[in-house]
């Protein structure tokens, strides 16, 4: 495997260069490696990496990015509860440092969106920033509507209606589903 920080991917590469594919198993310690050079140790501290602690990505919607044998990014949705209402938490996205602004995490948000339409899901949840997760539908989490397990910026938690209407009506405390 090669690691996160020396890509084998060259600079400039086109989207119809890569494969974008369910994630699998065998892709967890690429991932791993995009993710410790992408946000570094302080990332187990955060509120959404504690809710998806232990509980597996939904492998039905979390997607990679490959060149060749190489993982170069990643979306991970985990299903979560927001009180009684199912949802998804989407994050973290990252690319390889080198081939981030190519539209590579653009491609996979779409397709892990697409995914969770096809499933069934009607809402997604993530902490992020709004100026970019906007063209995909996120919107702010109006105050006092979802409670987190942890500090959150208002501002950047944020959530995406897959089916008109599916966030009325919603509240409550997060939590990682537990089948």
């Amino acid at each position: 495997m090669i690691s996160a920080s020396k890509s084998a991917a060259p600079m400039g590469l086109a989207l119809d260069q890569l494969v974008f594919r369910a994630e699998t198993a065998a892709d967890d310690a690429a991932i791993e490696a995009i993710h410790a050079t992408a946000f570094g140790p302080g990332r187990y501290a955060r509120t959404a990496f504690r809710i998806r602690e232990g509980v597996a990505a939904d492998a039905r919607t979390s997607m990679v990015a490959t060149f060749g044998n190489e993982v170069v990014g990643s979306v991970r949705l985990t299903r979560i509860d927001i009180g009684d209402t199912p949802a998804l938490l989407l994050g973290p996205l990252a690319v390889l440092a080198d081939l981030r602004g190519q539209g590579i995490g653009k491609a996979l948000m779409r397709l892990s969106l697409d995914a969770a339409r096809r499933c069934n899901h009607k809402l997604v949840l993530l902490v992020g920033d709004l100026p970019f997760y906007w063209q995909f539908g996120f919107r702010v989490v109006p105050a006092d509507v979802v409670a987190m397990p942890g500090p959150v910026d208002p501002g950047r938690l944020l959530w995406a209606e897959l089916v008109p209407g599916a966030a009325e009506g919603v509240r409550g405390a997060v939590r990682a589903h537990r089948a």
